[in-house]
This record gives C-alpha cells, sequence and structure tokens, in this order.
C-alpha cells in the first residue's frame, strides 16, 4: 500500500508522523472519508469543500490547493490501484510542542489513505440494523460546530461504545434538549406515511455528503422530505428507518431500543432509495484512470430481499412535542 504523506508517496511501512503532532496528540485537524466507486470519485468536490470549510473554522491552513490536493488524491488511488474503495483524507495541525498552542505548530500535515472499508456485514445490509438509544449526549453545537469535521471523534466513540456494550450495531445520539441529532458516524432518516424525515444540521448532526444526495434524490423520485427535530417516539412509530455516510453508504434499520420498527423488515421506500443511490455512484463521479468502469446497471448492488416498489404513499408526520 501507497500513502501520501506531505508530497509523498511511502510504503505503509515508511508512512510516518512525528509523536508530536498535534492531531495525534489532542485531535487537532480534520479529515474526509470518500468513497471509489467504478473507478470514479464520489462527490469529490463537495467533500474538497467540506474539509477547506472545516479547516477554515478551526484557523488550520492547509498548505495545498483545492486543485492540487485533488491531483495528490489521485496519484494516491492509482498508486493502489483502486477501482472501488475508500479514501481518509486527513490534515492535522503539525508538529509542535505538548502544549496545545497551535501557533507553535508551524505547518499542517496532510495524509491521504487509499483502500478499502467494510463497515457492517453483508448480512446487515440485506436484514437490516438492531440499533440503541444511547447515553452519551452529542456534544453541544455551541462548543464543537457539528459541521467540523474534526479528528476529534471522542464523543462519539462513547456512544459506540454503547452500543457495542448492548450487542447493538449502531447508537442514536441525542442532542441537549433531547432531539435525535445523529448516530454515532451516520445520518438518520425515517420515513412515515410516505414523507422522508431527517434531522436538521442545527441539531447536531454533520452535513453528510450521502445525506444530501439522498435528499436530492428522494426529491427526484418523488418522496416528500422534511428536516425537523425527531425524538425517540418519531423512530419507535415510523414505517422505515435507514442510515447514511460515506462508509456506511444507505443501510436500513429494522430495531430501536427493542421496538420493531414498522414490520422489522427493510422497507420499499428505503429500497427505491437505495436503487438510486446506486445507479448515482455507478454512474457519476471523477474519473481516476483514463477510463472508467463501465456504468453499474439501475440497482446494482441492491440486496436481494429488498425488493423496490413504485409508488409512495401520502400523509405526513406528526411533531412530537
Amino acid at each position: 500500500m501507497k500513502i501520501h504523506i506531505d508530497g509523498q508517496l511511502l510504503d505503509e511501512a515508511d508512512a510516518k508522523i512525528s509523536v508530536f503532532d498535534h492531531g495525534l496528540l489532542y485531535g487537532d485537524g480534520v479529515f474526509e472519508g470518500i468513497r471509489i466507486y467504478h473507478g470514479r470519485v464520489f462527490k469529490l468536490e463537495e467533500h474538497m469543500d467540506r474539509l477547506y470549510d472545516s479547516a477554515k473554522a478551526i484557523c488550520l491552513e492547509i498548505p495545498s490547493s483545492k486543485d492540487q490536493l485533488t491531483q495528490d488524491l489521485l496519484e494516491t488511488v492509482r498508486a493502489n490501484d483502486l477501482r472501488d474503495g475508500y479514501v481518509r483524507l486527513v490534515v492535522t495541525r503539525g508538529k509542535g510542542d505538548l502544549g496545545i498552542n497551535p501557533r507553535l505548530c508551524p505547518k499542517a500535515s496532510i495524509i491521504i489513505i487509499a483502500t478499502t472499508i467494510k463497515l457492517y456485514s453483508e448480512e446487515l445490509y440485506q436484514h437490516g440494523l438492531t440499533i440503541i438509544t444511547c447515553a452519551t449526549r452529542r456534544v453541544n453545537s455551541a462548543a464543537l460546530p457539528p459541521s467540523v469535521k474534526s479528528l476529534n471523534y471522542l464523543n462519539n466513540i462513547l456512544a459506540k461504545i454503547e452500543a457495542h456494550q448492548a450487542n447493538a450495531a449502531e447508537a442514536l445520539m441525542l442532542n441537549d434538549q433531547g432531539y435525535i441529532a445523529e448516530c454515532t458516524a451516520d445520518n438518520v432518516f425515517i420515513i412515515k406515511k410516505g414523507v422522508l424525515y431527517t434531522p436538521p444540521v442545527s441539531a447536531g448532526s454533520l452535513r453528510g455528503i450521502t445525506r444530501g444526495a439522498v435528499l436530492d434524490l428522494a426529491v427526484e423520485i418523488g418522496v416528500p422530505v422534511k428536516e425537523t427535530d425527531l425524538t425517540r417516539y418519531d423512530v419507535f412509530v415510523a414505517d422505515e428507518c435507514f442510515l447514511t455516510g460515506t462508509a456506511a453508504e444507505l443501510v436500513p434499520v429494522v430495531q430501536c431500543d427493542l421496538r420493531p420498527i414498522g414490520d422489522g423488515k427493510p422497507g420499499p421506500v428505503t429500497a427505491r432509495l437505495l436503487a438510486a443511490f446506486r445507479e448515482l455512484t455507478g454512474s457519476t463521479g471523477t474519473p481516476i484512470f483514463n477510463e472508467a468502469a463501465p456504468v453499474a446497471a439501475h440497482g446494482a448492488g441492491l440486496p436481494a430481499n429488498l425488493g423496490v416498489e413504485d409508488g409512495t404513499p401520502e400523509g405526513a408526520l406528526t411533531a412530537a412535542s
């Protein structure tokens, strides 16, 4: 495996950073997780924009232009001969001393890792996840804006530990007001009477790239969309539920806090959105090689038990007080 560090492509064994790097010492930095499908990088421009926005928000100067960093990323993927996979793009504060003062870190470091990832087993994609609500609350937006995709994921990790201890695949994280923010690494969606609901970014959720793609796809296929505060009750009584994320893609949820969601199986609207998402990832993106892989067929990769049904029932969710 070849890894890019500060302008150099290095063998994995030689890819090293300083023990004084503040990304290691304090989680001071930002990152992006980016998907590769069929020889193309999915939503690369959007990921680059979010990376630079996150860096600007924490006063971190990235020592490379967007164009140059894009070329470095593509070069790293080509060096690893990947047609399908995952890229982790990291910008750390850089080498400093043992204090937290970022001014003593003269130059940020850039790390690009191109490999593969599998967040959940195929069985979970086919039959759905079991999730819980964790006691760990999402960090208040006034303390750390959720739109900043920072290296400090301890809040999420503590919630993930709770999920593992409860033998659940994921955990719902609530904000200080008791509304759903997100899961530990995924955005949350529910469907009620044919309407798609998801928490607003102001509730404490990341402005997910996959989240945005799914919202756009829902509009395209005629599924009404509403961003609104959601409670656990809304999840309990939903007809369907699913999670989205770059690594997770789109994965159904069939149980929350021991309560079955809908009939306890992935639902038809989820199936339609998954098929549309597969079509999108199979036909768009920034080419990596001279010729990208053939475009995937409609619904490619759709689990066999997620049958696509036409038509969307009408209706709306009654907001919980």
